[in-house]
């Protein structure tokens, strides 16, 4: 499968790019899925985020960083913008999807690493969850990830240990009403404090603008 992919201007952690090729690893794949959000469990400041696949009774949760969800949203929304045209503005009617993950939530694994890709053929959008860290090499930053051109993903777990690879498949509306909820739930968290900027818990907080007392 062709996967143009529009690079990184600056690395981020836990994110790679092009999409890989996924040498010896499960793979759970969802072409499409019913379902694909981005939801937490806990109270403010004590967050955990996960990203939730569904296609009929099959549910696959996969626990993430909040910032590699706010760098999905951020990454998904570009890639719409340079790949996706029409098929993905604002316009184009999708569910607003503001329901809560399905339960039972059971953590697959916890994602190292992101990759993400655009197939031109399909104009679809891949996102790939990996259980551990990927690299990939291109040498432009606009071009065709090829089979017959792609490495290996590279990875610095026990060869003999098999490591686990989630692949969605989403089309371009459905992709931005994803990242509509990954920009929604980030900014979803702990109120900033209107002195030191830092987040603010119901307790309060030790504020350096309040020479350490707290706000």
């Amino acid at each position: 499968m062709a996967l143009p992919v529009r690079r990184s201007s600056a690395a981020a952690p836990g994110w790679t790019f092009p999409a890989t090729r996924l040498a010896d690893m499960a793979l759970i794949e969802f072409d499409p899925p019913d379902r694909f959000v981005a939801g937490t469990v806990g109270p403010p400041g004590q967050r955990t985020f996960f990203l939730q696949a569904k296609a009929g009774q099959r549910v696959t949760s996969v626990s993430l960083e909040k910032e590699q969800v706010s760098v999905l949203a951020d990454r998904v929304s570009d890639l719409l913008d340079d790949f996706a045209g029409g098929a993905a503005t604002e316009t184009v009617p999708v569910q607003v999807d503001n329901d809560p993950l399905s339960v039972p939530i059971e953590d697959e694994f916890r994602v190292s690493s992101l990759s993400l890709g655009w197939d031109a053929e399909r104009k679809v959008v891949v996102v790939e969850c990996h259980e551990n860290d990927v690299s990939a090499e291109v040498e432009d930053e606009d071009l065709v990830a090829r089979p017959d051109t792609a490495t290996d993903t590279a990875t610095d777990a026990d060869p003999e240990q098999e490591t686990s690879v989630v692949r969605v498949v989403i089309g371009p509306a459905t992709a931005r009403e994803f990242a509509r909820r990954c920009a929604s739930l980030v900014a979803a968290g702990r109120p900033p404090c209107p002195f030191c900027g830092g987040p603010l818990d119901p307790a309060g907080h030790i504020c350096p603008r309040a020479n350490g007392y707290k706000r």
